[in-house]
């Protein structure tokens, strides 16, 4: 256990961990330092000399307090605590002299400069700066970088803090920024004009101190006092991130990540960033009532009705998308079972076993890839499906914890132990698994969505049993484990659901092929592949835009908050169904949002234990023996995963640039 160590900060005495940094010890003392290059989360660079302050008896001259620790403090003559002073004249005179460099080049475009307004050099320059210069030289230009169609630069503007160059390789583990030359010559610039080959590249706009990088799509579309900002959480893979949703009027302008430990850290997919724009496309905002063959436009009331009519008597089918909310899922399920239905969520074919969560969430959490000493990953390729996972295992990596993979082969950003490609390998590994400590193992849906899946899982289990290890099973649709948690499923899987099925009630499984015959009612937020076979289409909000619950891949239960209003005349999921509930004589028992979400506490208590990950117990998957088969790559396309995605102009540009860059010959050497 590390022993506090007693030092004085502007008079404020505090006991902190000698291993910190001064610029740490001062946060704990509640004392702002200004800072251009520190991050916590990076690397220490050292070369803004923006967090300078003055160590009392040290040399008599200020100190970086990013770079020197509080264990390298000399205490006073007779063993007094350490002084550190932050605002004394010698600090204010350092701080300015710095920020007069800073600025010597930087050009005075602040007016029309997009980071105005939530820009770190233009609010120290605010309380650290003077109002005029000696400099009467020319300044310098530089030539902007293109990095892609995510990140626009203004390189003029940059204070080499390098930030994003840290983040860059030791985040999102690529290669491709660096910085060249020095002194007066010294510029950020990618290697040989290279665009970004990441799917977290758009971190390095918020990284970025001032208006060097910012948001290409975004950009000058909107200043951050007219913004409505809301906190909510992310839905494009199942890591569910936390976000911040800003919108202007009813459209949403952009997404931003929010810090949480647990889950995502300050990252975000780009993905997530940039998808906001696909929420304005091809948006469902009326009902629609197939007639002669042709969809067309109809009253809340036709379309209820149609609906409720094809429903009574027959056999319905509910099957359940990849971004339902759980209260959506839980209605669908009541409503269609009480008519006598079955209603199904693994869209995906995927063999999780219905009602063992430690089987179908698993018993880790994600914060425990930061302590692994060893990490299986079975069936999985998480840079594409879940990027800021995938650099958490990274950071686990840079630790020195040892990584393997039992499937394809592919690019995870770091070295691992190809462990083998086919389901012999992982019988081999479960039988040779031996107690290790501080051990993961990481399926994911690739090696579970085929016929065997269920075996796959046993063996998964055997091994993670066997090891000692802490099992995590890695979905990529957001709304899976909620709606196997409220056991939205079918003994059978999908295949048994949609037999003899004469009506499917289609909750936004865009995914899911339905064969002719059967009547469809579509309910979702975009005309997708869904709306195009419906029958009857019911315009449905989308996450942004109602109030919803979902659980997360460790089973983590996260609230999404609305952040505006769905277009038209579309309603939210759980009242349409209430509505439809009523009009097919099978009302629901809830008129509120409130009283749903207390029915399915009462049904589901750990759903009600916001942001907590509860405990699962250990229930192992009876032991079967897989196929003879490889594991194949369950990615797929990273950028055209839902429907929302689907509809976005940015993901389509990055996935032609993807494919472009797949394709690329490459010279012999």
């Amino acid at each position: 256990m590390t022993t506090l160590r007693k030092i004085i900060i502007d008079e404020i005495e505090v006991e902190v961990d000698p291993n910190l940094t001064l610029i740490q010890a001062c946060e704990q003392a509640g004392v702002e330092i200004p800072r251009f290059c520190y991050h916590e989360r990076l690397s220490i660079a050292g070369n803004c000399r923006m967090c300078l302050v003055e160590v009392v008896g040290g040399p008599p001259k200020p100190a970086a307090s990013c770079a020197m620790q509080v264990k390298d403090l000399r205490p006073g003559p007779n063993g007094e605590p350490s002084v550190v002073r932050t605002n004394s004249p010698m600090v204010r005179k350092a701080r300015e002299g710095v920020m007069e460099f800073l600025l010597i080049n930087h050009p005075l475009d602040c007016p029309i400069c997009d980071q105005g307004g939530e820009c770190d050099l233009q609010d120290q320059a605010m309380a650290y700066g003077v109002d005029f210069s000696r400099y009467r030289e020319p300044k310098r230009a530089s030539e902007d970088l293109d990095l892609g169609p995510l990140v626009e630069t203004h390189m003029t503007r940059c204070i080499s803090c390098t930030r994003c160059v840290r983040f860059t390789s030791e985040v999102a583990g690529i290669t491709q920024m660096g910085q060249t030359g020095r002194g007066e010559d010294a510029e950020i610039t990618s290697y040989l004009g290279l665009t970004l080959d990441s799917n977290l590249q758009g971190n390095i706009i918020d990284l970025c101190p001032v208006g060097a990088l910012v948001s290409k799509p975004y950009a000058f579309t909107a200043r951050p006092w007219e913004l409505t900002k809301t906190e909510t959480v992310d839905v494009m893979d199942a890591l569910g991130a936390s976000i911040r949703v800003d919108t202007k009027g009813r459209e949403v302008m952009r997404i931003l990540p929010r810090n949480h430990d647990g889950v995502n850290e300050e990252w975000i997919s780009d993905k997530t960033r940039f998808v906001w724009d696909g929420l304005r496309r091809q948006r469902l905002d009326v009902p629609y009532v197939r007639e002669g063959g042709r969809l067309r436009k109809a009253t809340w009331a036709e379309a209820l009705a149609a609906a409720a009519k094809a429903m009574t008597g027959a056999k319905v089918a509910g099957i359940i998308g990849d971004l339902v909310p759980v209260e959506a899922a839980y209605s669908l399920k009541t409503l269609v079972e009480g008519l006598g239905g079955q209603v199904e969520c693994r869209t995906d074919g995927a063999r999780l076993p219905a009602g063992n969560r430690s089987a179908y969430a698993g018993t880790a959490r994600i914060e425990d890839i930061d302590g692994a000493a060893s990490i299986l990953l079975i069936g999985t390729d998480p840079r594409n499906e879940a990027p800021v996972l995938n650099a958490r295992i990274r950071r686990a990596w840079t630790k020195g914890a040892t990584v393997g993979l039992i499937g394809q082969a592919v690019d995870l950003t770091y070295p691992y132990a190809h462990l083998g490609t086919d389901r012999a390998a992982l019988v081999r590994a479960a039988a040779e698994a031996e107690a290790t400590a501080n051990a993961l193992v990481i399926v994911g849906q690739g090696a579970l969505d085929e016929a065997d899946g269920e075996a796959v899982l046993s063996q998964a289990m055997k091994l993670a049993e066997a090891s000692g290890a802490k099992l995590l099973v890695l979905h990529r649709a957001a709304a899976r484990v909620g709606a196997m948690d409220v056991g939205a499923v079918t003994a059978g899987g999908l295949t048994a659901a949609l037999d003899g099925a004469g009506v499917v009630y289609n909750l936004g499984a865009d995914e899911v092929e339905v064969a002719p015959g059967a009547f469809v009612i579509y309910q979702g937020s975009h005309g997708d592949r869904g709306a195009h076979r419906a029958d009857v289409i019911l315009p449905a909000a989308a996450w942004t835009e109602e109030n919803g619950l979902f659980v997360n891949t460790e089973g983590r239960p996260q609230l999404a908050f609305r952040a505006g209003f769905a277009p038209g005349e579309a309603k939210e999921n759980w009242a349409i169904l209430r509505a439809l509930s009523a009009e097919a004589g099978a009302a629901l028992p809830w008129d509120s949002l409130a009283a749903l979400r207390r029915a399915l506490v009462a049904a589901h208590p750990h759903l009600g234990a916001v942001d907590e990950v509860a405990a699962n117990d250990w229930v192992r998957v009876p032991l079967q023996t897989p196929a003879k088969a490889d594991f194949r790559n369950p990615a797929g396309d990273f950028y055209l995963t839902n429907p929302i995605a689907r509809a976005s102009g940015v993901m389509a540009e990055l996935s032609a640039l993807a494919r472009a860059r797949a394709a690329r010959p490459m010279a012999a050497e």
